[in-house]
């Protein structure tokens, strides 16, 4: 268990230091080598195998980082619709994807960002298949607001499933409030409200509800699809549900805040 306030950056510093695994070996990926190539969207026909592939790809080693987590996709089901599937998609979070609080976002190293509020869990013990929401929010260390910052080298986020998981999800860069709270100090997960705002003004508003109907839902579908792959969603993870919201860009100059009730606020500034 944490403490009521407990410091994100310790937190952090400890996944960091976690020792590497089979995991980590495999998950490391070479999006930084090739993110200023803009690729055609794969076709829409291709079969499974070019999906696996395209796992493959995303698993390629990217020297010099530590896994930390994974980050939950396509968690609604207006994004999946939209996307043609029937179930979300993972990717990993690497050290290098995390800005510290209060650091400002160098856009000079995206492409064409975008933003959404998340909730985020750090697990304190392992989670393994088969995996329900009880069973995620028992292993749960620690809850924390976050921003995702979504980047993807394909032109308008327009990409198939085989491209986005390729394509790590579009993962960019993460940003986490900077205090935690235990299970027990928040309202039930589907209920936490969030206010998501661009340059002050209003933008979205949503509940947890909004990912899988329970934010845990989603890490329990990332653990049961990591046992298939005989895997187990280790303790010292963190993991990103999902947005709560639909993103929005982050241009040169843009400030976006993420309230969330009993979590805080996460303030994000592009310069």
């Amino acid at each position: 268990m944490v403490p009521a306030r407990h410091d994100a950056t310790g937190g952090l510093k400890r996944l960091a230091q976690a020792p590497k695994t089979s995991v980590i070996d495999r998950c490391r990926w070479y999006r930084g080598r090739i993110r200023r190539r803009r690729p055609k969207p794969s076709d829409r026909r291709c079969p499974a195998r070019v999906e696996r592939r395209a796992a493959f790809v995303q698993s390629k080693l990217d020297a010099g980082e530590q896994l930390v987590g994974a980050k939950l996709g396509l968690t609604s089901r207006a994004k999946q619709e939209a996307m043609n599937v029937s179930e979300p998609l993972y990717g990993w979070i690497t050290s290098g994807m995390i800005v510290g609080y209060g650091e400002p976002v160098d856009r000079s190293s995206l492409i064409h960002p975008r933003a959404e509020p998340e909730i985020a869990f750090l697990l304190g013990r392992d989670v393994a298949a088969p995996a329900t929401v009880s069973s995620v929010l028992a292993a749960t260390e620690a809850v924390f607001a976050a921003v995702d910052i979504l980047d993807s080298r394909y032109h308008d986020f327009r990409f198939t499933l085989p491209d986005v998981i390729a394509d790590n999800a579009s993962g960019g860069r993460i940003v986490l409030g900077p205090q935690a709270r235990r299970l027990d100090e928040l309202v039930d997960l589907r209920l936490l409200g969030c206010v998501l705002r661009t340059g002050g003004a209003v933008t979205y508003t949503a509940a947890g509800a909004a990912v899988a109907g329970h934010p845990a839902a989603a890490a329990a579908w990332l653990a049961n699809r990591l046992g298939a792959q005989g895997k187990t969603l280790r303790a010292g993870s963190l993991v990103l549900s999902g947005g709560l919201t639909a993103p929005v860009p982050l241009e040169p100059g843009a400030a976006i805040a993420a309230e969330f009730d009993g979590l805080g606020s996460v303030e994000v500034y592009c310069r």
